[in-house]
């Protein structure tokens, strides 16, 4: 950690301190991006894989050797029976305070050629992986008065995609439930929102886009990186994030959308 990260995390550090966020998908270029943020305030971070414990360990660890608080998990948040298992032993410690429902895939395809399996799976994680996190750590939250669920979606979700219905659909079906819900928990001190992030440089996005094609996208004329996103989590999980709720908010570089 850099000198200027050490002192902006002093400063912050007492902003999420004693809360607990669990970060699904936080193996993932994103994910390990918003775990570390969420640590550097403070919070004690549940890093979340699905097979690939040794990668969450490591987040895990980097954080640890950063001056912070993790700890690593892995489940299936498509099974919901393993998802409450592990949810229920982490709820022996105390409420997880802040969920970030990163776990997401992309299997892309034009929907007259679509599998019901790329149907199922995507929808499976990002919708149902959804509902078998939230749920179980909804009511503590209500109990602690006190609670912050923010869900990755994507610009996708907003404004489709060619040969990703199924992974729009997903993500406008996560818009519907995160202003739902808002309008169920707001009284209690728990804030629902949901993150758009346009094209962001990642293995995946720097595949499917050259730097001449994003100029074309995006007003600001290249990607955005994992740590922009991280900041906006990490406001929306924040005390001073607390009047904002049932929100979806893009991050975009002025992508239209």
């Amino acid at each position: 950690m850099t000198s200027m990260e050490q002192r902006d995390a002093a400063t912050a550090a007492s902003a999420l301190d004693g809360r607990r966020a669990l970060v699904t998908g936080a193996s993932g270029d994103l994910g390990q991006a918003i775990a570390r943020r969420l640590a550097r305030e403070g919070a004690h971070v549940i890093v979340h894989a699905n097979r690939r414990l040794a990668s969450a360990q490591d987040v895990a660890r980097r954080i640890a050797d950063d001056g912070g608080r993790a700890e690593a998990v892995a489940f299936d948040v498509t099974d919901r029976e393993a998802t409450r298992r592990e949810l229920e032993r982490l709820l022996a410690a105390g409420p997880v305070h802040i969920v970030v429902n990163n776990a997401g895939l992309h299997d892309d395809a034009v929907f007259p050629g679509m599998q019901p399996a790329q149907w199922d799976r995507v929808i499976d994680v990002s919708l149902n992986g959804f509902y078998n996190v939230t749920q179980p750590l909804a009511l503590p939250m209500i109990r602690a008065r006190w609670g912050r669920i923010i869900s990755i979606s994507s610009i996708a979700g907003l404004v489709g995609n060619r040969g990703q219905v199924n992974y729009a659909a997903a993500k406008a079906a996560l818009h519907g439930a995160t202003r739902a819900l808002s309008l169920e928990v707001a009284s209690r001190g728990v804030t629902v929102n949901a993150v758009a992030p346009g094209i962001i440089a990642s293995a995946m996005a720097d595949a499917a886009f050259d730097a001449k094609r994003i100029a074309e996208l995006v007003p600001a004329k290249r990607a955005g990186t994992p740590d922009e996103v991280a900041a906006l989590v990490a406001f929306l999980a924040g005390p001073e994030a607390g009047y904002i709720s049932g929100q979806v908010i893009s991050i975009n570089g002025g992508l239209a959308g």
